[in-house]
């Protein structure tokens, strides 16, 4: 199949967006196998695209789309001045979705989590990173990536999982999360590792959940097993999470609102991906905004990805993150863009997706619009013609 009359953002890296003007891109398979200026374009079945703007498939490295019930309360808990730590300590927060997960079936968890994927699909997105974390016991946690793993079956999408047992201090381990930590989150990892359900290992280093020595137990395991590693860190406060996560060479660092200066020079040290959350920012009203400005001048790559979930980012729109991350971060529109793509594989630990070229997988976004900036640019609109997902329109 040869897409002709397109203008390609391919986010290579190479000038503004990798822009290609007039150009055509033959698919093969699964696989791009050319792509240039439509002049120099081979023979193939031509599809005109009708002057639209081509992008790779829009990747959300970090959401929490498995879980049961919602917070709504807690939302309103919130406007009436309860901050998340204050709503997390009445019995709230992460908990009160474990409670809601646990209960719920394993088919009642994907048929909840399929309608958030159809919100994604229908703004081009092509991968989704699904995390676990609302369980907290080691049969809810198998659940949670058991149900991530079907989403693939029911969706035309990529799923990576991450293992998020060390989330939050379940109920019945209250004031003893060291042994959360040794007794369920540690084993669990090896049992989900043997049952081929985990991709990365993620964490949440906060004073709400756990600190830098409790995480790197679980580290430290996930090196063991082979498998890379992921945190949230610096979200709420500063405990030395950014640091611990370069230490491990993470895929990437999330949220990181109080991240330093000499947190960015870490993490571009170790090649680990700063992922920039602004629903979670924007939810729970925070003030302290990431060190853009920082990542930039030391040349950190940038992610953007929704979060979505119950509590603090119940965002289920990567094209609104998008605007989220310029308007309220002053991120540029190119570097947004980025964000949802070439820095979003590379979040995910994946090399065959995020640009447009030669050998890259055939995930594509077709827009009506003809330049990259509207996509951070508008509000609530959504621009998609179609979407190609393994060269299959």
């Amino acid at each position: 199949m040869l897409l002709t009359n397109l203008r390609a953002a391919t986010m290579t890296g190479e000038g503004r967006y990798g822009l290609i003007d007039d150009a055509a891109i033959l698919i093969e398979g699964e696989q791009i196998a050319w792509l240039g200026p439509r002049t120099d374009a081979p023979a193939g079945e031509a599809r005109d695209m009708g002057g639209r703007l081509v992008t790779p498939g829009l990747i959300d490295c970090h959401t929490h789309i498995v879980f049961g019930g919602d917070r709504a309360k807690e939302f309103e808990m919130r406007l009436e001045g309860a901050s998340y730590e204050e709503v997390a300590r009445a019995g709230g927060g992460i908990v009160s979705t474990v409670r809601a997960t646990r209960t719920a079936s394993e088919e009642d968890l994907l048929q909840d989590a399929l309608r958030r994927v159809d919100a994604f699909l229908a703004e081009g997105v092509s991968t989704l990173e699904v995390k676990s974390g609302y369980g907290l016991d080691s049969d809810s946690e198998l659940r949670m990536l058991r149900v991530a793993r079907q989403i693939e079956a029911h969706r035309p999408v990529k799923i990576c999982t991450s293992y998020l047992a060390a989330h939050a201090v379940p109920e019945d381990y209250a004031d003893r999360p060291d042994a959360y930590v040794d007794e369920v989150a540690i084993p669990t990892l090896r049992d989900a590792h043997a049952q081929g359900l985990v991709d990365a290992v993620d964490g949440f280093c906060e004073g709400i959940a756990f600190d830098t020595a409790q995480i790197e137990r679980v580290f430290q395991v996930a090196q063991e097993l082979g498998l890379p590693v992921k945190l949230h860190a610096e979200q709420l406060s500063h405990l030395g999470g950014t640091a611990l996560a370069a230490k491990y060479n993470a895929l990437s660092a999330d949220h990181v609102e109080y991240a330093t200066e000499e947190d960015a020079k870490a993490l571009a040290a170790s090649g680990t991906v700063a992922t920039i959350l602004p629903g979670a920012f924007y939810t729970i009203r925070e003030t302290q905004a990431p060190p853009i400005a920082a990542f930039r001048a030391h040349q950190v790559p940038m992610a953007l990805a929704s979060d979505c979930n119950p509590g603090s980012s119940p965002l289920s729109s990567l094209l609104l993150t998008m605007n989220m991350g310029c308007t309220l971060f002053r991120m540029t529109p190119e570097e947004a863009l980025a964000g949802v793509t070439r820095n979003a594989a590379r979040a995910l630990g994946l090399s065959d997706r995020g640009t447009l070229a030669v050998g890259q997988r055939a995930d594509l976004a077709i827009w009506d619009v003809k330049d990259p900036a509207e996509l951070s640019y508008r509000i609530g609109f959504n621009p998609l013609h179609a979407r190609m997902y393994g060269g299959k329109l």
